[in-house]
């Protein structure tokens, strides 16, 4: 384990630039001019605490092979939209639908894939989904939801954009926040979904997912508001504990890429509700950066897992995954597994910056294991194995492999 870091970057915002962050950190600083949305007034929120069921979303029968098989199992990845190509995004979606369909064990089956959000790029738009996100899992046979990222939601006209002519999260409320599930003119072939809304509660055997919506520039709620705070406090405070809770978020309290890094706000406020609930999670995931990163965190004695896993499509070619900062002590610049940062309860315990991927999530009564699978940008044969493995006690806060 490379040693600790002692230097805090004490740099302050001077109005001209973004201040880059030392070595070693994996927060950036807070935003001084952050963009905010807030979700337009023509979608209206349900009342109570925006839960779904996954019985209602997959059906009884595979409720009864996840009950039989003991065991949960699903996949999660972000920031698939496949502006720039498709070099990255079939291949995966052909992977992951061949662990369902190609996996003998009933209960060893990815019952959904858990988007980590950026379905569509850029900003989201309806006439965007048919071929950024039907097209591409026209192929995949369980269900797919998912929370919303910054660019299903921001408005902004990027280069080669047309201006929007709708208003934000438009095309994510239609295809996952629909009244009902139905198919429409987008798709022959999945119906949209019906989640409650873009922050939301899946409530599932073994599991409950709090998915967080953190807007364009990493935030739970605008200033002087706190509506979303308020819920996933209540949320944290009402979760079960014989199940494994799990926390989803865009953007990462937690990165050493070198452009990002981690939400200063989305941290700040997830540890300020924790606290008050008295409830950490056991995991967290989140996507935005693209690339692979597991970090591991303890706090009380505990450790708890913070993964990044954004790249499932949007990067088409090796240039384009989100490369890590540069070690200055070392020849190579590279960064060994198990580096500590400057954070004293932080360690990125492993990383891919050279393969985009996924992660299929196993969770039975006292166990989480992730795994996590990579492709490449040759269109060979991807390994069977996983690129890495890892086994969390959820029960204990307590990594074991």
């Amino acid at each position: 384990m490379a040693k600790q870091i002692k230097k805090k970057n004490t740099a302050i915002d001077n109005g001209t630039n973004k201040v880059r962050r030392l070595f070693g950190d994996p927060v950036s600083y807070p935003r001084p001019n952050p963009r905010f949305i807030a979700i337009p007034p023509k979608f209206e929120m349900p009342s109570g605490d925006l839960e779904m069921q996954l019985k209602d979303i997959v059906g009884a029968s595979i409720i009864k092979r996840i009950t039989n098989a003991s065991k949960i199992v699903f996949h999660t990845v972000g920031d698939t939209g496949p502006i720039n190509g498709e070099q990255s995004i079939h291949p995966i979606a052909e992977q992951m639908e061949n662990q369902i369909t190609h996996e003998p064990v009933e209960g060893n089956k990815p019952s959904f894939f858990y988007h980590l959000g950026d379905v569509v790029y850029f900003n989201g738009l309806v006439r965007d989904y048919e071929h950024q996100f039907y097209d591409s899992y026209k192929h995949y046979p369980s269900k797919i939801i998912a929370i919303a990222g910054n660019h299903d939601c921001d408005t902004s006209v990027r280069k080669g954009d047309t201006p929007d002519t709708e208003a934000s999260m438009t095309g994510f409320m239609e295809n996952f926040c629909d009244t009902k599930s139905r198919y429409h003119q987008l798709s022959p072939y999945r119906k949209s979904m019906n989640q409650p809304w873009p922050y939301w509660k899946l409530t599932a055997p073994f599991v409950t997912i709090l998915g967080l919506f953190s807007n364009v520039d990493g935030s739970l709620d605008k200033a002087k508001e706190s509506a979303q705070y308020d819920w996933l406090v209540a949320q944290l405070k009402k979760a079960p504990k014989d199940a494994c809770l799990i926390i989803t978020i865009h953007h990462p309290c937690f990165s050493l890429d070198s452009d990002h890094g981690g939400y200063p706000v989305i941290l700040e406020k997830l540890d300020d509700a924790f606290k008050e609930a008295a409830r950490y999670p056991a995991i967290v995931f989140s996507g935005h950066v693209h690339d692979y990163q597991r970090f591991t965190r303890t706090i009380n004695n505990k450790e708890i897992p913070y993964i990044i896993a954004g790249n499932g499509g949007y990067a088409n070619d090796a240039k384009a995954i989100h490369k890590l900062q540069k070690d200055p002590n070392t020849s190579t610049g590279s960064i060994p597994f198990g580096f500590q940062t400057t954070r004293a309860d932080l360690v990125l315990a492993k990383y891919n910056t050279t393969d985009p991927g996924f992660l299929k999530i196993t969770v039975d009564k006292q166990y989480l294991i992730g795994e996590y699978f990579t492709n490449n940008f040759e269109g060979t044969a991807p390994s069977i194995n996983p690129f890495e493995q890892f086994k969390l006690d959820w029960t204990k806060g307590k990594l074991t492999s």
